[in-house]
């Protein structure tokens, strides 16, 4: 199967990172339904990088177990002040990631 690459802000990186944040957020539309929802979003792994790092920087790079995700409402400032739907992929950090 396939990896789901995310590029991260530095911040949402970090926390991720050091475990403080354990998902990480997509709004519903159809571009993430398809990668996510249909037959197609069947994932061994999440790849999370911050930003756009070379491909050997490997403190950059975060490769996980694909956990799955949630659907759930959230309010966000990265979204505005209404609540929107969004995919809440799981991005918990354990003793089982790998850095590549």
């Amino acid at each position: 199967m396939a990896d789901l690459h995310l590029a991260l802000k530095g911040e949402y990186f970090d926390a991720i990172k050091a475990g403080t944040k354990t998902e990480e957020y997509r709004l519903c539309t159809p571009y993430w339904q398809k990668r996510l929802a249909s037959p197609f979003g069947l994932y061994d792994r999440i790849v999370l990088t911050r930003g756009y790092p070379r491909r050997d920087d490997a403190e950059r790079r975060l490769v996980l177990p694909w956990q799955g995700y949630t659907i759930k409402s959230i309010t966000h400032p990265h979204f505005g002040t209404d609540p929107v739907m969004v995919y809440a992929i799981h991005v918990r950090v354990g003793t089982d990631e790998k850095e590549m």
